[in-house]
C-alpha cells in the first residue's frame, strides 16, 4: 500500500514542546499551588518542588498536623466566648463536655444544629454536660448569634480555625467547607466520641446524649 508522505521533521522543530514549560504553566490542576487536603483529620500540604515530576518521595513536601482520637486528650485551648471573656478547655475539667464545631453563625444547617442543642439543653444539663460551640466568627457574631435564637451556651471564637486545625477537624466538599464536628469528652478530659455528619446537623445532639447517658 502507499504510504502518504511525512513533512520532515528536525530536532530542533520538536524542542519546545519537549522543553518543560516554566512552573507556572505545566501545573497539574489539583497541584496548581500549595494547598491543604484534609482525610480523617489528617492535614496534608503539597507543594511542588524544583525537582517538578519525578516520582520519588522527595517530590513532596508534607505537612501533617495531629488528629484527635478517641481515647485521648484533645490539645488545650483558650478561645473567646460571645461576651468576649477568655474561656480555657480545662475549665470543663471534672464534667463531660461536648465540644462541637460547626461552619459558620446564622447558616441553615448551623441554626439548625445550635436550635436543636438549645432545645435539648436540659438533659444536656441532667447529664452533668457543658455543651461548647465553636467555629471562626468573631465574639460579636456569636453574641448577635446566641442572642437571636437564644441559645444557653457557650460559643468560643476559633478566629484563624488554630483550634480546628490543631484538633484536626476534617473539611467538607474537597476542602472548601469547614467540617461539622461534635467530640464528647469525659469528667477526665478524655475524648469518648467524635461524630462527623454534616448533613445531618440535628444528629449531633441525638449521637451526643446517647453516649452522655451511658458514662
Amino acid at each position: 500500500m502507499a504510504s502518504l508522505p511525512h513533512p520532515k521533521l528536525s530536532l530542533t522543530s520538536l524542542l519546545p514542546s519537549l522543553t518543560p514549560k516554566t512552573p507556572s504553566s505545566n501545573k497539574l490542576p489539583f497541584l496548581s499551588r500549595s494547598s491543604t487536603s484534609h482525610f480523617h483529620g489528617a492535614q496534608i500540604s503539597h507543594h511542588i518542588l524544583p525537582s517538578s515530576l519525578p516520582s520519588s518521595s522527595s517530590s513532596f513536601k508534607f505537612t501533617i498536623s495531629a488528629k484527635v482520637n478517641k481515647g485521648q486528650a484533645p490539645p488545650p485551648f483558650t478561645l473567646k466566648d460571645q461576651e468576649g471573656r477568655n474561656v480555657s478547655l480545662s475549665k470543663f475539667k471534672g464534667k463531660p463536655v461536648v465540644v462541637y464545631f460547626y461552619p459558620a453563625d446564622e447558616t441553615p444547617g448551623c441554626t439548625k444544629q445550635a436550635c436543636a442543642f438549645r432545645d435539648s439543653y436540659e438533659k444536656f444539663k441532667k447529664a452533668g454536660a457543658e455543651v461548647v460551640g465553636i467555629s471562626g466568627d468573631d465574639s460579636s457574631s456569636h453574641k448577635a448569634f446566641a442572642k437571636k435564637y437564644r441559645l444557653p451556651f457557650t460559643l468560643l471564637s476559633d478566629e484563624g480555625n488554630k483550634v480546628r486545625k490543631e484538633w484536626g477537624v476534617p473539611a467538607d466538599l474537597f476542602g472548601t467547607l469547614p467540617g461539622r464536628q461534635t467530640y464528647v469528652l469525659d469528667k477526665n478530659g478524655v475524648v469518648q466520641l467524635i461524630y462527623n455528619n454534616q448533613f445531618q446537623p440535628e444528629k449531633h445532639i441525638g449521637e451526643t446524649l446517647k453516649l452522655l447517658q451511658s458514662l
